[in-house]
Parts: C-alpha cells; structure tokens; sequence
C-alpha cells in the first residue's frame, strides 16, 4: 500500500520539528516553509521553499497536488516580536497576526481546489485563554472545546479566527465540497517551561504542567488527526477542535473528544515527567517562606 502524502507547512519551525522524523518515516512528506533550514541550520529532507500568505495560488498549489492531508504548522512573526510576546497587542501585532488568517485561508483554499481531503490547522490553547482567568478564581474547573474561543490578545484572536474560518470549508459551502478539518489546539510543546516557574507561583507552574504536550503524545495525536478515517462531530460536519497536551494531572482543557473521536491515548503526565523539578520548586518555595 502507497504511503500517504502529507503536505506540512513551516516544515523548518519548532512544532513540525519536534514530529519531524516519525513522520517522515511514516508518510510520503512534502516540507514547506519559506525558509531553507531550521533555525540551528540543519536541512530538512526534501524542503519545498515557497511562501503560502501569497495571495496567488497558482505559484504553489502544485505541492498540495495529490496530497490526502495538510498538517498547517506554519506561521509569520510581526518584525521585533519573537515567540515570548504573543501576548503583545501592538498594531504591528495585529497586522501580523491579520497575515496569519490570510495565510490559513490560503491553506485550506488551496488543499480544496487541490482535492485534498483533510487538513489540520496548528492553532493553540490560547484561542481560548481568557477563560483560564475563571479557572484561576476557582470559578470553572475545565475548559472544552466546545466552549466559544474567547481571548484578550491577537494571538489567541487569530487562533479563533482560524477556527471560524476553518469551519465554513468543513460546512462544504466553499465550492460545494467539505474540507475535513481538525484545530490542533497545542499547549506546551517544550520540555523547559517548568524550567521558567519561580518558586510560589502556583498559577504559573499549574499551568505549566497543565499544558505540556510530550513529543510522543504530540506523534501520537498528529498521526490519529490525519489517519482516523471519520472526524464528524454531532451535527456531521467534519470538523473537531482537539487540545494538544498530555495526560497531566494538572490539566483544566478536556481531552475526552481527543479520546473519543481519534482515539488517543496520552502516554505522559507532567506531574510524572518532571516530579523532580516539582520537588526542587517546593523546597525553594518552603525555604523562602522560612
């Protein structure tokens, strides 16, 4: 049986990445990203270079040609803001963030004309942060999916806008056709958050543990988002919002339809990953309370 063919974009960025070589392995992948290497300068094994948030389709659609899914992993950064200053509201944030919108329309145009049948869109936890507020005044003890997105900053807003963008290919009234979709709201995909917590800060390290996302849970859910054959929700469009963590203890974003329509089954708890580093931050905490 022939590999899938599985088109990735921002193939060079972190979160393609981390699933890179198990994919790889997997699928017939085609890498895009506007970028010839990653970051630290590695090559990454049949890169297409080519710039998507270009509104002409044509210069690109033929590398989604004969595809069956997308993975949309890419992602443009406004000029001086790095990844620490999502939360940054600057009208240069917003501009970019307003790119990030196009640049998800032209995926998902591009994957329909081209006859692909599902894609999934690398969104965040944070297309619905506001409500963690609540979760912090003891006033919603978990946060869903099928809760509306809400959030204070353009980051999280152009995460929302993907969804709501997203579900109007999956209605299958953009030219008659539904594009399955999944929004992969991914939490924290970095083994050094915990690593960020100051002793006492519980919020901070609560949320920490809450949403990681180990590399093997990560594998596992980007493989079960493509391959599961049906993706339908109640109402039978297929289109599912999915949390991107680990089974942690510490979690308040449920993951019971991750479990339920794909099938997934956490592998890692943060709790236990770095029970250790949990231990280090307690004693720090008690000795300064001392």
């Amino acid at each position: 049986m022939a590999k899938r063919r599985v088109v990735v974009t921002g193939a060079a960025g972190y979160v393609a990445q981390r699933m890179f070589p198990e994919l790889h392995e997997r699928w017939d992948l085609v890498p895009i990203d506007v970028r010839p290497t990653t970051r630290d300068g590695r090559a990454v094994p049949g890169l297409v270079v080519s710039d998507l948030t270009r509104p002409d389709r044509n210069a690109y659609r033929q590398h989604f040609r004969g595809a069956d899914a997308v993975i949309h992993c890419g992602f443009v950064s406004a000029p001086s803001l790095d990844a620490t200053t999502w939360q940054d509201n600057s009208d240069a944030k917003f501009w970019a963030e307003h790119t990030n919108v196009a640049l998800c329309y032209n995926v998902c145009r591009v994957a329909l004309e081209e006859g692909v049948r599902r894609v999934v869109v690398c969104s965040s936890n944070h297309a619905a942060d506001y409500y963690e507020r609540l979760v912090w005044e003891g006033r919603l003890d978990m946060v869903t999916p099928e809760m509306p997105p809400r959030s204070d900053n353009w980051y999280g807003w152009a995460k929302a806008a993907y969804e709501l963008l997203a579900f109007v290919f999956a209605t299958g009234k953009v030219d008659g056709r539904a594009l399955e979709i999944v929004q992969w709201r991914i939490g924290g995909p970095r083994d050094d958050d915990i690593d960020q917590v100051k002793p006492g800060d519980i919020p901070v390290m609560h949320r920490a543990l809450g949403a990681y996302l180990s590399r093997r849970d990560q594998v596992q859910q980007a493989i079960r988002m493509v391959e599961t054959e049906d993706i339908r929700d109640a109402r039978g469009i297929p289109f599912q919002i999915i949390y991107g963590i680990s089974g942690n203890t510490h979690r308040f974003w449920s993951i019971a339809n991750a479990r339920e329509v794909i099938g997934y089954a956490p592998q890692d708890d943060s709790q236990v990953s770095f029970a250790d580093k949990i231990a280090t931050i307690a004693r720090a905490a008690k000795k300064d309370r001392a």
